[in-house]
């Protein structure tokens, strides 16, 4: 699973936001809630290994996103945050996840660009509310890949599970 979300995030082509991660950290928080390592772990893990594959590509022409660079250690705090939300649908019912997957990428959104503005990065707009309003415009594009792939990795991870689950008791019975 870590391999598989790590290796799609690094595509080339891929639209910017659309991802796993987040649905990883969800799945992590609903799944591994007796052991919550494990569900912190999941997303970064797989963050961890697609910056790393970022970051050679990039060192040796074949991509112009870096892997590392300053300041990403607050999305890893924030993919890590968004676990919590897992913790929340642990009995996996669809409307909960349903729920989750909507208010994970939102919550990413919101903090992720009010943070951006704070600290006058992306493209540098006013410290001002109009400069907050148009620095979460300038995101809207990311926002609507990342709740679109949240969405549909959350249903291949849920839905997945949830079909290997039912296999797994039939085959008991």
């Amino acid at each position: 699973m870590i391999a598989i979300t790590s290796v799609y995030r690094i595509l080339p082509n891929r639209p910017y936001g659309f991802a796993p991660q987040i649905a990883l950290a969800l799945f992590g928080g609903a799944f591994f809630v007796q052991n919550k390592k494990w569900a912190f772990s999941l997303p970064l893990i797989s963050m961890f290994i697609s910056d790393l594959l970022y970051q050679v590509l990039y060192n040796y022409g074949y991509s112009e996103i870096q892997g590392f660079y300053s300041g990403q250690w607050v999305n890893y705090l924030l993919i890590g945050f968004l676990t919590v939300f897992g913790f929340l649908i642990s009995d996996g019912k669809i409307s909960k996840v349903i729920l989750a997957s909507l208010a994970a990428p939102t919550t990413y959104f919101l903090l992720s660009n009010g943070l951006v503005w704070i600290g006058n990065g992306g493209y540098q707009r006013s410290r001002t509310f109009g400069g907050l309003i148009q620095t979460l415009i300038d995101g809207i594009p990311f926002y609507q890949n990342s709740l679109a792939g949240t969405l549909v990795f959350g249903a291949i991870l849920f839905g997945g599970y949830s079909l290997l689950k039912s296999t797994d008791s039939k085959q008991i019975a």
